[in-house]
């Protein structure tokens, strides 16, 4: 069961109380302070009623809604203190596109990285006529880029520079995203584990064999002035060189491949 405060609805007659018991203590807080302690004590005596009614303990997952970073810092690392409960991580009214990414991530990163958090969710505000998919997607890529879950295999790009005059890597980027993104659902049924794969396009020779040969197989594509040539590197070792006008399909055929090899099906014989 998740027991939610908002802030935004606060219980005022408690709020009114701990504001007075503040006005004539020695050592006054702030107004902000007084505002985490009764989105605290709102949370915390909501659970203890729950308890109290018969509701175990390991069935109670706490929600402070918040739509400030700092705040929302504030008040999980208190209850990680004081509690527990389950918790619940979100950053509510955390606005449209990219802000609301940034805010997002910037809130849940830190406290997922301390190990606060059970469970979370990411609230944006969908365009006129959007979808909800997006909060998935980057609560997704919030879980997986700090090593927590793993959803997708990941693919490292170069962000381009004055080495890279064409939009080669780019082109070769959305490419390889797009093919992997199609072949996703069929990859995890065959292959299991393949959401750990790590694939790297580079380009240029200066970055690109060695941000290649972390990856579990990457692709280093001529920089500007470069030879016309594009080696291919598989778990750190480098294994052909591509040279032809088809690179996208080989690569993407090279990594097919790949997944085939490493991934094993699980056999139906071994469902014991």
């Amino acid at each position: 069961m998740r027991i939610g405060v908002n802030w935004g609805s606060l219980d005022q007659d408690l709020l009114a109380r701990l504001m007075d018991q503040n006005t004539s203590a020695a050592l006054p807080l702030t107004t902000a302070a007084i505002m985490h302690e009764a989105i605290l004590q709102s949370a915390l005596d909501s659970a203890q009623q729950a308890e109290a009614i018969g509701l175990e303990p390991g069935r109670i997952v706490l929600s402070c809604k918040m739509s400030g970073v700092q705040d929302l810092i504030v008040i999980y690392r208190a209850l990680a203190q004081r509690c527990n409960y389950a918790l619940h991580l979100g950053l509510t009214e955390a606005g449209m596109g990219t802000k609301g990414i940034v805010a997002s991530t910037a809130a849940l990163a830190i406290l997922l990285q301390e190990g606060i958090g059970d469970t979370i969710r990411i609230s944006l505000t969908p365009e006129p006529g959007g979808t909800r998919i997006q909060e998935v997607i980057v609560a997704q890529d919030i879980l997986q880029s700090l090593g927590l879950r793993n959803f997708a295999p990941s693919v490292t790009a170069c962000p381009g520079c004055g080495r890279t005059t064409s939009s080669a890597f780019q082109t070769l980027a959305r490419h390889v995203q797009d093919h992997i993104r199609a072949a996703l659902p069929n990859w995890r049924t065959l292959y299991p584990g393949v959401e750990t794969l790590k694939v790297a396009v580079m380009g240029c020779i200066v970055n690109g064999p060695g941000e290649s040969k972390h990856a579990n197989i990457g692709i280093s594509l001529p920089g500007t002035g470069e030879q016309p040539a594009a080696p291919v590197y598989i778990d750190g070792r480098k294994i052909t060189t591509l040279k032809s006008a088809n690179i996208a399909e080989e690569f993407t055929a090279i990594l097919d491949n790949y997944v085939r090899n490493h991934y094993t099906t699980p056999s139906p014989n071994n469902s014991e």
